[in-house]
């Protein structure tokens, strides 16, 4: 075989492989990787059908990678006869198109025509993906449909379907390609093995009188028990501890001030301070009354230790004495040591009755039995979906290689990059490079170093919302700001609302650069007028209410009259205006000077030169980073492996982004109505300038005059 030979065009400033041929696609695998302009992107997020990203994502991951995409190409290339179909793009295969050479063809042609059959067509050539959007539902109607799970509405047989309604609640269920919910092999082996451990457990308990001592009635007797245990246990410690030192009976039956305490309280039964107290009067060796004299938040437990426990074992008794209690702990010793032998497992819940007519049954089998002829067809429904990924595969692959191994699709204007998720219209431009964001923050702390401008909005469509970044490449950013309203247009010409949230704010051009220097300028000096403006106004009216005040002159309930023209006010405002006009100038009568002193050929490169010193350093420093714009961080803060440096320069950055002009041949009526009176003094000052420059002139000499 000889060595396949390459096309690479030149986009961003790199070289970037021309994918044409379905030959191009089966060589991939020999492209060195260094030379792809990804190695991974996400599977959400993108303008990509994600059903065919979950083919080829066979990890999983959320990521398709670039040895997932070399995969997804041998596969498909090993099953047409002709590569060239995958260039196509169409989303239907005629059979005759399928390699029936190997046993996967064979196959992938046999699933087809059964598919074709199964929907009523029998003598069609050809399959379609609207073929498998019906085959799907077709499938999941089917008894058994490959899935090896046995939903319990398959199940004809009354008590095998209630078995296996009892196995989901105990040990779960999962969902059928029907969406029904049922049992796989796994949650049937689960429940049995608990039920088989559960009834040989009980078994052991039933077989030893020893352990249920009560019979059936054994349980009840040991939750009776156990509730009180401690509680009884802990009255014969202190009556132990009072017979040993009788001075400890009071202070172990509560002081008093513990009942003053409680005396302040809304009391009850159930109140947690009075179940605290002991359960009965502390004497030294006195036995547990049963029935008066009891703390009335033990009282009812009590009743059941009597009714269940010592009435069967003791017989009736009015008090239990030590030694008798003592015996019914040592009674119930075993049962609380088979108790702790319990396997763990959620089937306790059905009862041992249940659990051994299921097990009696053999509904075990029944369910294993469904579950392999379910496996049973998992072949033929494997086939099926191989048909669909043949189907998706030969009519997504070509676009995907395309914005992966090249950026094909986005540096030639074909168009759009599957990243690209529609346009941005604000601030009367429209963006196309736009992406979708799911974190703003975490996006903009890394897309920050693509040196391109960018402005996040919140999007919003009725219940929907999602995040997005868009790159403006041209005009400015004077008026872009957080809180601005726009509009986005998705992919799929929806509309949503779009809201301003954050900027990242770099140059933009190379024009606004050469403006903001006078920019800057004219905002500080009106900045500065106004502050200065502002402080000399408050001062006056301050002297003025001060004078006021002191004099005595308030009017009460009379309109105020008209203010007159009060020039004490107004004098700061005029003395900060004169100032600047001064020191403009100033400024302004050097300038002159200094040019005037040149000849007449060297005052427009005089001219130029002050322009250029002005706005150069800003226009260089733009052009540098404009020249350094990068695609890779705005991809790679959403997951994107990018290759290579991407570059947006100048030319191909202004593509991205228009700018609102008239269309052509339209016609413009400049006269407006409403437009404001332009003053007359900017003329009069331009005049007597043209007259200075011209005295000026004629004083060098320029025009034989004065030396």
């Amino acid at each position: 075989m000889t060595e396949h030979t390459w096309n690479f065009f030149r986009a961003g400033g790199f070289d970037q492989v021309q994918l044409d041929t379905g030959e191009d696609l089966l060589c991939l695998k020999d492209l060195n990787q260094k030379l792809w302009v990804a190695l991974s992107c996400p599977t959400r997020g993108i303008e990509f059908d994600p059903k065919t990203l979950d083919m080829i994502d066979t990890d999983g991951d959320g990521r398709v990678r670039a040895n997932e995409v070399l995969a997804a190409i041998a596969w498909v290339g090993a099953r047409l006869k002709d590569a060239d179909l995958m260039v196509k793009g169409e989303d239907w295969l005629s059979l005759s198109d399928i390699d029936e050479s190997t046993d996967e063809g064979r196959a992938l042609l046999s699933s087809a025509g059964h598919i074709l059959k199964s929907l009523g067509k029998p003598d069609e050539l050809r399959i379609s993906m609207s073929d498998m959007d019906d085959i799907e539902k077709i499938v999941a109607g089917w008894q058994f449909n490959g899935d090896g799970v046995v939903a319990s509405k398959q199940v004809g047989d009354a008590d095998l379907r209630s078995a296996v309604e009892d196995i989901m609640k105990c040990t779960g269920s999962v969902a059928d390609l029907s969406g029904e919910q049922g049992v796989n092999q796994e949650i049937s082996d689960n429940f049995f093995s608990q039920a088989v451990a559960y009834s040989d457990w009980y078994a052991k308990g039933e077989s030893d009188t020893v352990i249920l001592l009560l019979g059936e009635k054994t349980q009840d007797a040991a939750d009776a028990f156990i509730a009180i245990k401690d509680k009884v246990g802990d009255y014969f410690t202190r009556c132990k501890l009072a017979a040993f030192d009788a001075r400890a009976a009071l202070p172990l039956s509560r002081s008093v001030e513990d009942y003053q305490h409680l005396a302040t309280q809304n009391l009850s039964a159930q109140s947690e301070e009075v179940a605290s107290l002991p359960l009965a009067f502390i004497i030294a060796d006195q036995p547990l009354p049963l029935t008066k004299g009891v703390n009335p938040a033990w009282q009812q437990r009590l009743d059941a230790l009597s009714s269940r426990v010592i009435e069967p074992i003791l017989g009736s008794k009015d008090c239990l004495s030590a030694a008798e209690w003592n015996e019914l702990c040592e009674k119930f010793a075993a049962y609380e040591v088979w108790q702790k032998d319990k396997p763990q497992g959620n089937v306790e819940g059905l009862g041992i009755a249940r659990i051994r007519e299921i097990l009696s049954a053999g509904h075990k089998a029944h369910i294993d039995a469904l579950i392999d002829e379910d496996k049973a067809v998992e072949a033929e429904v494997n086939a099926i979906h191989s048909v669909e990924r043949l189907l998706r595969y030969k009519r997504d692959l070509f676009l995907l290689v395309n914005n992966f191994v090249s950026f094909r699709n986005f540096y030639t204007g074909r168009a759009k990059g599957i990243f690209q998720v529609g346009t941005l219209y604000l601030d009367g431009r429209s963006c196309d490079l736009t992406v979708r964001v799911e974190d703003v923050a975490k996006h903009a702390a890394f897309s920050v170093m693509s040196g391109i401008c960018l402005v996040y909005c919140e999007c919003v469509r009725g219940a929907e919302k999602m995040n997005i970044a868009t790159a403006f490449t041209a005009g400015d950013s004077d008026y872009l700001m957080a809180g601005r309203n726009g509009v986005f247009y998705d992919r799929q010409g929806r509309d949503w609302d779009a809201v301003v949230v954050r900027i990242i704010d770099n140059p933009i051009s190379i024009r606004q650069a050469f403006w903001s220097p006078y920019k800057k300028l004219s905002k500080a000096i009106s900045e500065g007028l106004q502050k200065l403006a502002a402080s000399r106004s408050s001062s006056a009216e301050g002297r003025m209410i001060k004078t006021v005040v002191e004099n005595g002159k308030e009017v009460v309930n009379a309109a105020p009259p008209k203010p007159p023209f009060d020039v004490g006010k107004f004098a700061g405002i005029f003395a900060a205006i004169g100032l600047a006009i001064g020191a403009i100038g100033g400024i302004l009568a050097s300038v002159i000077g200094g040019v005037l002193s040149l000849k007449f050929w060297q005052i427009p490169l005089a001219l130029a030169g002050l322009l250029l010193l002005i706005s150069g350093p800003a226009m260089v420093l733009a052009w540098f980073k404009l020249k350094r714009r990068n695609l890779a961080p705005i991809l790679d803060a959403n997951g994107w492996a990018v290759n290579a440096r991407a570059r947006i320069n100048i030319p191909f950055g202004t593509a991205l982004t228009g700018i609102a002009i008239l269309p052509e041949g339209a016609h413009r009526a400049l006269t407006d109505p409403y437009a404001e009176k332009r003053p007359v003094w900017p003329y009069y000052v331009l005049v007597m300038a043209a007259l200075i420059a011209l005295f000026g002139l004629w004083y060098a000499g320029i025009f034989g005059g004065h030396r």
